[in-house]
């Protein structure tokens, strides 16, 4: 079916959604940028006090808490956990690489 044979109220009601979504994304993308700048922070601090760049228990509350929101958010929690999983991965990566910088090396784990 070409764009034109699309009835027009269901054309509209399509653009009204995409654009509901795009908000949406754009939301997400600024609110992942505003927490990447805590995590720097986060990582600088570490480096700081030679603290190392993961904290497992830290991450297996967050895990926990996210899922809690997940399910009350009607969100799959696995899902949720894998997001969260790959977002934690990045800022680990981060964290070594602020800490290879503070020891003016390589990132240690």
């Amino acid at each position: 079916m070409t764009d034109s044979e699309i009835d027009p109220a269901v054309r509209a009601e399509l653009t009204r959604l995409r654009d509901s979504i795009d908000n949406i994304d754009a939301a997400v993308v600024h609110m992942l940028a505003e927490r990447f700048k805590c995590t720097q922070q986060v990582g600088r601090l570490k480096a700081e006090h030679d603290l190392p760049p993961a904290d497992p228990a830290r991450e297996a509350q967050q895990i926990a808490r996210l899922r809690r929101l997940a399910e009350s958010a009607k969100l799959d929690p696995a899902f949720a956990e894998k997001l969260l999983n790959f977002i934690v991965a990045e800022v680990i990566r981060h964290h070594e690489r602020i800490a290879g910088d503070t020891r003016g090396g390589q990132p240690q784990r």
